[in-house]
């Protein structure tokens, strides 16, 4: 159905604009959970986030995109983590089918759930480990760039987008560097590129490249002085993914290195990695042909599978922190009753080289529209 559609690496909701003949489209998508943590009883119940997607198609070649989220549910000052914010806002420039300009706030295309982030559309009530930690999913960064289709079977996109901020990292991601559009810092810019290959309907090959300086210019405090560095950082991922019948697999893998760690560790006081990695593999299986072979409805118990370690390596004079060496095995099951409404529930056992991760039993739901 073409409210499904996805459209230039976005997932369907955000790509309803581009289905339009003219004029206003909206969409957008919630998810919620309840979290039951079984060792330390840190049971949470959460509207994680509830998203509207704006866009506005001025002609067949200009194209307005955007995504606003409201996380957490509340922004009240008494309340953790709760914001507003702009997840994406770009103005399409269409030219060729193999070559048209994006610019503006845009999602990083590395990984599958940066991009394609709708929650009926990828397993588990809490996105990837691995894309979270090491691909600091939800990344966004104000850019200018090109994307394309090559015939039937390859896309491309590639921008020159803001950098993040190391002196903002830590032993446990790189997350906190992110900008997000909110006046960024912009001495240092960095080159991403990605490509995916099609070559027939259900299998996906791609890669990601992630390249550039990450210092912004920042002092850092290096006992009685400061000293600005380049943190250089390159970053390279892969994945791929088939669906054949009700079969579903998913692979994917991620590396990052980082330069001038040394500094960046003594001004963080905590060892910041010159070496992460990550992956993850994951396989599905939609049960309902088995049992209503006419419907539209959805059943999948579904395995992932994922190892990760922002702290592979470390500046000498540092000891690497192990609680960082990590470990998840996650199952569970996806039903959908309609293609847009997804409910799911896994249990997550979470281990690493030290120190305790208590395991965790979720229920929650998603949608789209």
């Amino acid at each position: 159905a073409k409210a499904l559609e996805c459209k230039h690496g976005l997932g369907p909701a955000a790509s309803k604009v581009y289905l339009r003949d003219r004029g206003l489209s909206l969409g957008g998508y919630g998810e919620f959970n309840y979290k039951e943590s079984l060792s330390d009883g840190d049971d949470t119940y959460d509207f994680v986030r509830l998203v509207l997607y704006a866009g506005y198609k001025f002609t067949d070649r200009i194209v307005f995109n955007s995504e606003i989220e409201f996380e957490h549910a509340s922004t009240g000052s008494n309340d953790q983590d709760g914001q507003v914010s702009v997840e994406q806002a770009y103005l399409d420039f269409f030219l060729k089918d193999w070559a048209n300009v994006r610019a503006g706030l845009v999602l990083v295309p590395v990984g599958f759930v940066n991009e394609l982030h709708e929650p009926p559309f990828f397993h588990g009530n809490e996105r990837p480990s691995v894309e979270r930690q090491i691909i600091p999913t939800t990344w966004r960064a104000n850019g200018l760039g090109v994307f394309g289709d090559v015939g039937e079977t390859l896309s491309y996109r590639t921008y020159v987008v803001t950098s993040l901020r190391a002196e903002r990292f830590s032993s446990a991601n790189i997350r906190s560097g992110r900008q997000n559009g909110n006046v960024e810092r912009a001495k240092d810019f960095s080159w991403v590129g990605r490509l995916d290959y099609i070559p027939v309907l259900g299998l996906d090959f791609g890669a990601s490249i992630y390249l550039g300086n990450q210092g912004q210019g920042d002092d850092l405090v290096l006992g009685a002085t400061t000293e600005d560095v380049d943190a250089f950082m390159q970053m390279y991922e892969w994945h791929a993914q088939w669906h054949y019948r009700g079969l579903e697999i998913r692979g994917l893998g991620v590396y990052v290195n980082l330069k001038d760690t040394e500094e960046l560790s003594i001004n963080a006081g905590e060892p910041i990695g010159s070496d992460m990695w990550g992956a993850y593999g994951e396989v599905a299986y939609d049960l309902m042909p088995w049992f209503l072979p006419d419907s539209e409805q959805y059943l999948a118990p579904w395995l992932r599978y994922s190892r990760y370690n922002t702290q592979e390596d470390v500046p000498s004079g540092f000891v690497a922190d192990d609680e960082q060496d990590r470990e998840d095995l996650e199952v569970g099951f996806s039903y959908k009753p309609i293609p847009k409404v997804v409910i799911k529930t896994e249990y997550r056992y979470l281990d690493a080289k030290e120190g305790d991760r208590p395991d965790e039993f979720r229920l929650g739901a998603g949608f789209v529209f």
